[in-house]
């Protein structure tokens, strides 16, 4: 079985099923975190050459059966597993945690991309930024020199970068003590994220939330209409029914 990771539900999931006998298990990661955190089986890191070099893979590897629990933000990937399961005949699960919800006292703005958010930020006002967007995202806000950014991701980003910038360097989960004071310290007056879900980065809403600080939130893409599922144990529960 061929798992789609990168995720924590990934390697939650890979954890789980390694340990069967008769089953295989790789995990392909993508290669883009220097030190990513490796799940248990197999692993093989890097691109597969979009969707003719995934089918080829699926034929020449046996697969019998692939789960896509990568990022929420990560469309082209699932496109590609889309398109080369249905061609080679294979099922494909969708594992994807739930979305973040609204709640009364917060103050979110919605917006489709990256590039909104950056023109967004000239309404709703406010120098210093909060910027969780991940290090492949910079580039939209590198021309906004009227804001100071504190970027944070896993790895360092490469320009373009905003001119004016605080780097980061952390890995999740976050606690909300911790995110309060990085708030605070910082005198962050707008975060910008993208709509990740999970609890590992929640706690800078909550105290985004608490310190009244407004967000800037990337929608997700829209999901393809394959079955899916929430969590981990649903995952290997639907798996269960097929066979797995």
């Amino acid at each position: 079985m061929l798992i789609l990771g990168g995720t924590g539900e990934a390697r939650r999931l890979a954890a789980v099923l390694a340990g069967r006998p008769g089953l295989e298990v790789v995990s392909s990661l993508a290669g883009r975190v220097r030190a990513p955190a490796l799940p248990e089986g197999q692993v093989r890191i890097g691109g597969f050459g979009g969707v003719d070099g995934l089918e080829d893979y699926l034929r020449r590897s046996g697969i019998a059966a692939v789960v896509d629990a990568t990022h929420p933000f990560a469309a082209v990937i699932t496109e590609s597993a889309v398109a080369a399961a249905e061609r080679v005949g294979v099922p494909l699960l969708l594992l994807r945690r739930p979305g973040w919800v609204e709640g009364a006292d917060d103050d979110w703005h919605w917006v489709r991309s990256l590039d909104e958010a950056a023109s967004a930020l000239h309404e709703i006002g406010g120098e210093r930024v909060f910027l969780t967007t991940g290090r492949l995202g910079l580039a939209a806000f590198a021309g906004l020199d009227e804001h100071w950014f504190l970027v944070r991701s896993v790895d360092p980003p490469e320009p373009p970068t905003p001119k004016r910038m605080g780097l980061l360097l952390a890995r999740g989960p976050f606690t909300l003590p911790g995110e309060r004071a990085l708030l605070t310290e910082h005198g962050i007056d707008v975060l910008v994220t993208k709509d990740s879900g999970g609890e590992a980065t929640a706690a800078k809403l909550q105290a985004a939330r608490e310190l009244r600080i407004p967000v800037l939130i990337q929608a997700r893409p829209a999901a393809p209409p394959v079955p899916t599922v929430t969590t981990v144990d649903a995952a290997v529960a639907a798996l269960t029914t097929h066979g797995v």
